[in-house]
């Protein structure tokens, strides 16, 4: 039976005396039991068998107990932390949102029970939510994870009718002063220390061997792989959110290289990534088939910047639109972001065909349960045909438009990963609504196939800066100067090989260079002179560029 649906109880802790309050705590289940033998008649049959099933069976456990001698045992392993369980339940989701309030449900719902608001980032989690428990009251089929975002939707109704509401330290307040107390809280919240994530501290990609410390299944076809890396290596690794990281491991006497993007926060301190399984791909069947904790694989440091610098005093509105594994960078972003910029809000779009197939539907149902007010998600699914209307089928900018509350030009920050058609569609469409460029942060997994049209390029001379050392080669008419460096035996980073994935990206400082495409720099790298290796014709007799920089 449940604590919070037997209102005859309450007063047996929140109406009794102060001094009685330690006795009557750990006695919390005595006025249940009397409730259910007063009203046995009347209640269910079902829930009647199944309280004297437990409760004949409880008794035999004790006698047996007593009369084996192991009776002590028992109190230690089982009766005496049950005590000190029903004491914390009776104190925390009885006693304090109840105590001292004079109405009944049935007189004044709204002041039956009370709210409790300050220290929420630890009350939340400790109480389960039971500092909300006003919405219980008035809400009892809302499941306690939801209390705060039913509070928060639904707040000015609430105020209207002088909900009870106190601070943490038990201070009543009123409509108006709660107004005020929120609105100097949320002054004070952006004052608060926020972890910032540090940048790599590698000059450039390196590689390293790493462990693996566990795959977990997401779905049937893809896993997430976690790595252990060492502690002399753990400021090598650091990454922003948004990053990826290129493994390179042989696989039937092949060596393959595979870029994937990190998913997890990057506050977390842990690395990890999404591998979902692909037709014909050699290093995704190798993950989810045979890949093991313990396995060491060879990684590259992080790279790329589908990412945008975070700041703790903001107040910004982001879009993501994902489809497939294109939520592994989003969930690293959408995580990091929700931490770092507390007063930030972010809708997610993420498309699958179906529940199944949807990797990381755990972690996205519990991010949105702990940032009900601030993240939304909305699940797009093509290939389920009991799934709502609204939400089925592909997206587009139409479906976005439809589904988001703003405008899109007031949009801070748009992030867009998943099949290259989805991506550059979308992309397009956003800019011919008037949104910037500039707040269209775009990834590709893969880029489109390179040209082949190498005319008009001449011989040149590059010189290759990478670890501290200079390399000085010739490059052939029609070379990149990734090509260049990999002819010369020298370890060049790459990874797509289509100007996807930023990892072969350098500074360059001498000479000029065309590229065929960029899907992985901004416009503010492009104008501070990087640029993609693996895409980088030379125009000029002479070519300096600088991996390190």
């Amino acid at each position: 039976m449940s604590l919070f649906t037997v209102p005859s109880v309450g007063p047996f802790v929140s109406a009794a005396p102060w001094w009685q309050l330690p006795v009557r705590f750990p006695a919390m289940d005595l006025p249940y039991i009397s409730f259910l033998v007063r009203n046995v008649r009347r209640r269910p049959r079902a829930e009647v068998l199944e309280t004297a099933t437990l409760m004949t069976f409880s008794l035999t456990v004790i006698v047996a107990a007593a009369l084996t001698g192991q009776l002590w045992t028992l109190a230690v392993i089982c009766l005496i932390p049950g005590r000190v369980a029903m004491f914390v339940l009776a104190w925390w989701f009885d006693w304090l949102p109840h105590h001292d309030l004079e109405d009944t449900q049935r007189e004044n719902r709204y002041r039956a029970t009370r709210n409790r608001v300050g220290s929420e980032w630890i009350l939340t989690p400790l109480l389960l939510s039971q500092n909300y428990h006003l919405v219980h009251h008035l809400h009892p089929s809302i499941p306690f994870y939801r209390y705060v975002a039913a509070w928060r939707r639904n707040e000015a109704a609430y105020l209207e009718r002088d909900s009870a509401i106190s601070t943490v330290f038990g201070q009543q307040l009123d409509a108006a002063q709660y107004r005020e107390w929120k609105r100097l809280n949320g002054k004070l919240a952006a004052l608060l220390p926020a972890r910032m994530p540090r940048s790599s501290a590698a000059r450039h990609a390196s590689t390293h061997p790493i462990p693996v410390n566990s795959v977990e299944p997401l779905t049937p076809g893809s896993v997430k792989v976690t790595f252990d890396v060492p502690d002399h290596l753990s400021d090598q690794f650091r990454f922003r959110a948004g990053q990826n990281l290129t493994i390179r491991h042989r696989i039937g006497g092949r060596e393959v290289r595979r870029n994937y993007s990190i998913c997890t926060s990057a506050t977390s301190g842990e690395l990890a990534i999404g591998v979902r399984h692909i037709a014909g791909g050699m290093f995704s069947r190798f993950a989810v088939e045979t890949l093991r904790a313990g396995d060491v694989l060879e990684l590259m440091t992080p790279t790329g910047s589908f990412g945008a610098p975070l700041d703790p005093l903001a107040r910004r509105d982001y879009v993501a639109v994902a489809a497939g594994s294109g939520i592994t960078p989003i969930l690293s972003i959408m995580r990091t972001t929700m931490e770092i910029e507390t007063e930030s809000r972010f809708t997610l779009f993420y498309g699958n065909r179906t529940a199944e197939s949807t990797m990381f539907a755990t972690e996205l149902d519990e991010l949105e349960s702990r940032y009900a007010d601030r993240l939304g998600i909305f699940h797009i699914r093509s290939g389920e045909a009991h799934h709502p209307a609204a939400f089925r089928g592909r997206i587009d900018l139409a479906m976005v438009q439809r589904l988001l509350d703003n405008d899109l030009t007031s949009i801070d920050r748009w992030y867009l990963c998943g099949p290259a058609d989805l991506v550059t569609t979308m992309r397009d469409d956003l800019t011919s609504e008037a949104v910037p460029t500039e707040r269209i942060h775009l990834e590709l997994f893969r880029g489109p196939n390179r040209s082949t049209h190498v005319d008009g390029f001449p011989n040149s001379e590059v010189t290759i800066t990478l670890s501290g050392a200079d390399h000085t080669v010739e490059l052939a008419a029609g070379d990149t100067v990734l090509e260049s460096a990999l002819k010369n035996n020298i370890d060049a980073p790459y990874a797509c090989l289509g100007g996807a994935c930023g990892t072969c990206k350098a500074r360059i400082t001498t000479g000029a260079v065309s590229m065929e495409q960029n899907l992985a720099l901004t416009a503010a790298e492009v104008d501070a002179g990087f640029i993609l290796t693996c895409q980088s014709h030379p125009t000029t007799p002479t070519v300096a560029v600088d991996y390190d920089s």
